[in-house]
């Protein structure tokens, strides 16, 4: 029978991993540091790989430790879940929610659905934007949580899914067989953009940039119409849309890593309870049913 791992344990690692030493970790945890210490041999045992490595005097998370340290937040979150299920007092208070429209459709009805069950009395104000505008927004205090595609560049992010990044033309139009290539993206700073016009260039396919636009739905509708290919992450693609790839030409994409992004200090229950949600409905996501080819 498989060993069953200590959430006060994971507790005290998360702490260790997110604050970057056992000694500032023990005050959050509020153990002393050879407690910490021992928690985290036996948490080792208990996983059978070795979760931190030495770097000098300082400890680092392993491969092992980065590995779990996802699914240590992941249990955390739903023990919390879990226990605010059945609390009897239901959450009340306002929560501001951002995410880019790409993911808005996939996403929040699942995430609103799950909340709002749990927690009827608590108001959701969702922002839509682009993730350098939400990114901006959070640095302004103007959101609370954000899901943000994650750039490394514009800093940490807690990475909560990860999925591929896929070209995409209109199941009833071949406008991946038009030379030059039509093309719909976003906006010049968009990464998507710059990752699919450098593979093109990688590939030696010609191409015009025909549509540019922030809005997912104006993109979409350019592709759905057989006007143009464009590039989207798995989760975003809807019906009518299919898969091409490099039996049509087209370069390889990198993968998509979707960030959550919260607020310095946002610690309220009903900002908790959401932050939970998103999190467990975007590890629930099913695939999106489309058409692949290539």
């Amino acid at each position: 029978m498989p060993a069953t791992l200590d959430l006060d344990q994971l507790k005290t690692f998360v702490a260790i991993a997110e604050s970057g030493s056992f000694t500032r970790a023990a005050d959050r945890v509020a153990k002393t540091q050879s407690a910490v210490s021992m928690q985290m041999r036996r948490l080792e045992e208990r996983v059978g790989k070795p979760i931190f490595s030495r770097d000098g005097r300082q400890s680092r998370l392993s491969e092992h430790g980065e590995r779990l340290l996802a699914y240590a937040r992941r249990m955390l979150r739903l023990n919390d879940e879990t226990l605010a299920a059945f609390e009897e007092a239901e959450l009340s208070g306002r929560v501001r929610l951002g995410t880019p429209d790409d993911y808005a459709d996939r996403f929040l009805p699942e995430i609103l659905a799950r909340f709002a069950a749990s927690n009827p009395r608590a108001e959701v104000t969702v922002v839509c934007a682009p993730t350098p505008t939400l990114v901006e927004a959070m640095s302004a205090g103007d959101l609370d949580v954000a899901i943000i595609t994650h750039v490394r560049e514009k800093g940490p992010a807690e990475i909560i899914r990860r999925e591929p990044l896929l070209w995409v033309g209109s199941q009833r139009h071949a406008a991946h067989e038009i030379d030059p290539l039509p093309v719909a993206l976003g906006r010049p700073n968009c990464n998507w953009r710059r990752a699919a016009l450098d593979g093109l260039e990688f590939v030696g396919r010609r191409h015009r940039l025909l549509y540019v636009s922030w809005n997912s739905t104006a993109v979409g509708a350019a592709v759905l119409a057989g006007l143009a290919v464009s590039v989207l992450p798995e989760s975003a693609l809807r019906p009518g849309m299919r898969v091409l790839g490099e039996r049509e030409g087209l370069p390889r994409l990198p993968e998509v890593e979707i960030g959550l992004l919260r607020a310095r200090g946002a610690s309220l229950p009903v900002v908790d309870a959401l932050t939970g949600h998103i999190v467990s409905s975007l590890d629930n996501l099913s695939s999106s049913g489309v058409t692949m080819f290539g």
